[in-house]
C-alpha cells in the first residue's frame, strides 16, 4: 500500500481500535465478519472499482455498503462505510485495508482474553512446522483446490487445541491468502502482533541453539539497529555452518559462513 492508501489506512485503523477495545473478546466475531466482507470485495472487480472510484459520491457508496451488509453487525457497516469514503491508491487497497482490520480484530480479541502471547507462539510453531513441508505448502498455494478444503486441511494438521484467534488466522492464511504464501501470511500476522506491542519480530537462524546470555545480547544489539524493542524467534539450521542470519520484516542481516563463502565466490568470479 502506497502514499494516499497509507494515510487512509491510518485514519481507518485509528477509528477501529476504540471499537475493538469496547468489543473485548467479541472482537473475534467482528474479525470473521470483516473477512467475509473482504471475500465479497475480492470476488467482484466491478464492486471494487465502484467503491474505490473518487467520482462516485459518498452517499452512493454508503448505499452499496448497506445493501451488501444487510445482516452484518452495525460496527462492520460503519467501518466499511469509512473505508469506501477514503481515497486509495488502488482499488485493491479496499480489501487490503479490510483484511488488516480483520486481523486487528482477531488480535484484539486474543489480547482481551490474555492470549496474545499464546497466539504469537502458536503461529510461530505452525510456520516452523510447515517450513520443511514443501509438498504441503505447494498444495496450500494451489488455487484449483477449493479454499474451504485448504482451510480444513490446515485445521486438521494444526488441531483444535489452539487459541480461537489462531484457528481463524491459520484457516484464513490457507483458504484465503490473497496472493500470499501460507508461511508469509502468518509471518505478516506475527509482525502485526509485534507492532501491537510496539515491538519488531526478528527471526534468527543459527547453526546451534543460543543460550540466554546470547539471546539477551542479540536482542540488545538488534534493538539498537532496528530502533525498537525486538521479539526474538530462533530457528536452528545446521546447514548454515556458523554465524547468524537475522530477518526482521524486509530487513535481512546475513552473517552466516555460507553467506560469506557465496560472497567470496561472487568476487572470485567477478
Amino acid at each position: 500500500m502506497r502514499g494516499t492508501g497509507r494515510v487512509s489506512l491510518a485514519s481507518v485503523e485509528a477509528r477501529w481500535e476504540p471499537v475493538l477495545a469496547e468489543a473485548g473478546t467479541d472482537a473475534l466475531g467482528l474479525g470473521e465478519q470483516m473477512f467475509a466482507l473482504v471475500d465479497a470485495w475480492d470476488a467482484s472487480g466491478a464492486l471494487r472499482r465502484a467503491l474505490s472510484d473518487p467520482a462516485v459520491g459518498a452517499d452512493v457508496k454508503a448505499g452499496v455498503v448497506h445493501t451488501l451488509l444487510t445482516d452484518a453487525d452495525p460496527r462492520i457497516v460503519a467501518a466499511a462505510e469509512q473505508i469506501v469514503s477514503c481515497w486509495w491508491s488502488s482499488q485493491y487497497d479496499l480489501a487490503e485495508a479490510a483484511t488488516l482490520l480483520g486481523m486487528d480484530a482477531l488480535l484484539a480479541s486474543a489480547e482481551a482474553r490474555g492470549e496474545l502471547d499464546r497466539v504469537e507462539k502458536e503461529l510461530f510453531e505452525v510456520t516452523r512446522a510447515f517450513a520443511g513441508q514443501r509438498e504441503l505448502r505447494r498444495t496450500l498455494h494451489d488455487t484449483t483446490i477449493p479454499s474451504a478444503v485448504r482451510a480444513d486441511l490446515v485445521e486438521g494438521i494444526v488441531g483444535t487445541d489452539v487459541a480461537p484467534a489462531t484457528r481463524v488466522l491459520v484457516r484464513r492464511a490457507a483458504g484465503s491468502p490473497r496472493g500470499r504464501r501460507f508461511i508469509a501470511a502468518l509471518g505478516d500476522v506475527i509482525e502485526l502482533i509485534a507492532t501491537r506491542r510496539n515491538r519488531r519480530v526478528a527471526t534468527v537462524t543459527s547453526a546451534a541453539p543460543l543460550d540466554e546470555s546470547q539471546r539477551a545480547r542479540l536482542v540488545e544489539v538488534l534493538t539498537g539497529v532496528l530502533g525498537r524493542k525486538v521479539q526474538l524467534n530462533v530457528l536452528v539450521d545446521p546447514r548454515v555452518l556458523g554465524g547468524l542470519r537475522v530477518q526482521a520484516g524486509p530487513d535481512v542481516i546475513d552473517a552466516t559462513v555460507l553467506a560469506r563463502l557465496a560472497e567470496a565466490r561472487r568476487r572470485l568470479a567477478g
